[in-house]
C-alpha cells in the first residue's frame, strides 16, 4: 500500500480540531486503511459496523459508547445513522473524553444526520482513490487507466486490475446500493451507469436516458442520486448569471474513477483507450477529478452557452474566477470559445490543461499548462 502522508496529515489536523471527524468516501478507496494506521498510535475502541460483533456491541449505542475513552474510530456508519443522534449528545459532554473519527461511503445527503445532528461539532474530510501526488507523476499513465482504487491501481497487471474493477461493480450494485436504502434491480442500474460511462461529460438529459431504459425522467434522476450519493458519480452543475447569452442549465455528470469509466466502456488498457472514441471525455474525466479531489472546491461549476461556447471547469478561489479548459493533444490552440469565455466570464485566468510537459501562453491571461503543473498551483493557493 503506497503511503498517503498529505491527506493523514490533514486528517490528524482536523482531529485535533474538532471532536469528532466524518471521512467520507466511496467504498474500497482506503478509509479504513487510513484509520487503522491512525488508530494504531492512540489508545481506544474500533467499531467495523460490517462485523456483526461489532454491530451487536451498539445496539444500546448510548450505552456502549458513553463510558468510553481515547480515540473511538466507527467505520462504515451508513449501516446505522441513528447513532448520529446519539453522537450529538455525546459530543456536547464538557469536557469532551473522547475523540470520534468516523467513517462512511454515502454523501452527506445521505448521511443527513450528519448535519442536522452534529452541526457544529465535527469536521468534514472527503477522500477518493490514489491521485496524482501520491502515486508520482511519472506514473499518471497507470494511474488514468486503471483508476485510483488502491486495490487496481496496485494489480500485477491491467488483467488483474480489470478484473478487480469489474468485481467491483458487481458487488457495488448487487449489495452495496441496497445498504444504502437503494432498490433498483442491479441490471436495471448496470445499464444505466453504462449509459453515463458513454455519455461522460455531456449534458445531462433525464428525458432521452429514461426513453432508452423505459423509465421515467424522474426516475432515472433517482439512479443519478444514487450513484452520486454513493460516491461514485460526480454531478457538476452549469454557471448560469444574466448574460446576454443564452446558457445550458443542465449539469454534466461524470464517472468519478476513470478505472470504473473504462470498465463501463469495455476498456482494459492504454492501448485500448487510446483507440477509443471516448478518449477526449476520458481524459476530461480524469482531470477534473484529480483537480476537485485534492484541492475540494465548494463553488465549481461548468460553463456552455446554446450558440456553443463552453469551458469545462469554473473554480471560484478568493474571489476570482479561474476557467479550465481540458485537451487531449500535443499542442493545444487558442480558440473563439475561450475568448468568449475570458470576455463574458471575466475570468482572472484561464488553463488549457494537456497532458505534454511544456507550458506556454496563447493569450494574456490564457496558458496551456501540464496537469501537474495546474494541480500544485492550485494547491499553493
Amino acid at each position: 500500500m503506497l503511503p498517503r502522508t498529505a491527506l493523514a496529515h490533514r486528517l490528524q489536523q482536523a482531529m485535533r480540531r474538532r471532536p469528532a471527524v466524518v471521512l467520507l468516501g466511496p467504498r474500497q478507496c482506503g478509509k479504513t486503511t487510513l484509520a487503522r494506521q491512525i488508530f494504531a498510535s492512540r489508545q481506544g475502541h474500533y467499531f467495523d459496523l460490517e462485523d456483526p460483533a461489532d454491530l451487536a456491541q451498539l445496539e444500546a449505542p448510548k450505552l456502549a459508547l458513553d463510558g468510553l475513552r481515547g480515540l473511538v474510530v466507527i467505520d462504515e456508519v451508513q449501516r446505522r445513522p441513528e447513532l448520529f443522534p446519539v453522537l450529538r449528545v455525546l459530543l456536547d459532554r464538557r469536557p469532551v473524553p473522547t475523540r470520534f473519527l468516523i467513517l462512511g461511503s454515502a454523501a452527506p445527503a445521505l448521511l443527513a444526520q450528519t448535519s442536522e445532528s452534529l452541526a457544529g461539532r465535527t469536521a468534514l474530510m472527503r477522500m477518493g482513490g490514489f491521485t496524482l501526488d501520491e502515486v508520482d507523476t511519472a506514473n499518471w499513465r497507470t494511474l488514468w487507466v486503471r483508476g485510483g482504487f488502491p486495490d487496481s491501481f496496485l494489480a500485477a497487471g491491467d488483467a488483474a486490475s480489470a478484473a478487480w474493477r469489474r468485481d467491483f461493480i458487481q458487488t457495488f450494485l448487487e449489495r452495496d446500493l441496497a445498504q444504502l436504502g437503494f432498490r433498483t434491480a442491479a441490471p436495471t442500474m448496470r445499464r444505466f451507469w453504462a449509459m453515463l460511462a458513454h455519455s461522460a461529460g455531456g449534458i445531462w438529459n433525464a428525458s432521452e436516458i429514461g426513453r432508452s431504459l423505459g423509465e421515467a425522467h424522474t426516475t432515472v434522476r433517482r439512479h443519478l442520486d444514487a450513484l452520486s450519493g454513493a460516491l461514485v458519480v460526480r454531478v457538476l452543475e452549469p454557471w448560469h448569471v444574466n448574460l446576454s447569452k443564452r446558457q445550458v442549465k443542465s449539469p454534466k455528470a461524470y464517472i468519478r474513477d476513470t478505472g470504473l469509466l473504462h470498465t463501463l466502456l469495455g476498456i482494459e488498457s492504454l492501448s485500448d483507450l487510446q483507440a477509443h472514441p471516448k478518449l477526449g471525455a476520458s481524459w476530461e474525466s480524469f482531470v477534473i477529478e484529480q483537480i476537485l479531489s485534492r484541492n475540494d472546491h465548494e463553488e465549481v461549476w461548468f460553463w456552455r452557452t446554446q450558440a456553443g461556447a463552453e469551458l469545462d471547469l469554473l473554480l471560484r478561489r478568493r474571489g476570482k474566477l479561474i476557467g479550465v479548459e481540458i485537451k487531449y493533444g500535443d499542442a493545444p490552440r487558442l480558440s473563439p470559445s475561450m475568448r468568449t469565455a475570458m470576455a463574458d466570464l471575466r475570468l482572472n485566468r484561464l488553463w488549457v490543461v494537456y497532458p505534454g510537459q511544456k507550458r506556454y501562453r496563447l493569450a494574456p491571461r490564457i496558458e496551456v499548462v501540464p496537469l501537474a503543473a495546474a494541480l500544485a498551483e492550485l494547491a499553493a493557493g
